[in-house]
């Protein structure tokens, strides 16, 4: 639906807290999306920047849970900010102290996934 009035962009951060690591596997971080966008098609990659994940890449890494550990969750968390952040590559952290006190809106999407 449409964002609140006011959102310059979205964020979106995806991350697995079921990983066995002392914090959540950041699977992607996403910003400087234009809030007239309504979808992310698969493999998408142009028009809103991408930060590194913990995979070392900067792109979406699917889910990838070891063999045998359990059901994964990984949270899709979308943020409508009224401020536009920088051009430069940001981490998670960074993104997120960034965004503090400038999110409009959030909706989060779990999904889940199982490696046997």
């Amino acid at each position: 639906s449409d964002p609140p009035e006011g959102t310059r962009e979205f964020v979106l951060i995806c991350d697995d807290p079921d990983a066995p690591m002392p914090s959540p596997w950041i699977h992607w971080v996403a910003y400087k999306i234009p809030p007239e966008r309504r979808s992310l098609a698969e493999g998408a990659q142009d028009g809103f920047r991408q930060g590194r994940n913990d995979f070392g890449r900067r792109n979406y890494g699917g889910p990838m849970p070891p063999r045998g550990h359990g059901v994964h969750h990984y949270h899709f968390k979308l943020y409508a900010v009224d401020i536009e952040l920088p051009n430069e590559e940001l981490t998670k952290a960074g993104v997120l102290e960034r965004i503090e006190g400038h999110v409009l809106a959030e909706a989060e999407l779990v999904g889940t996934y199982e490696r046997k």
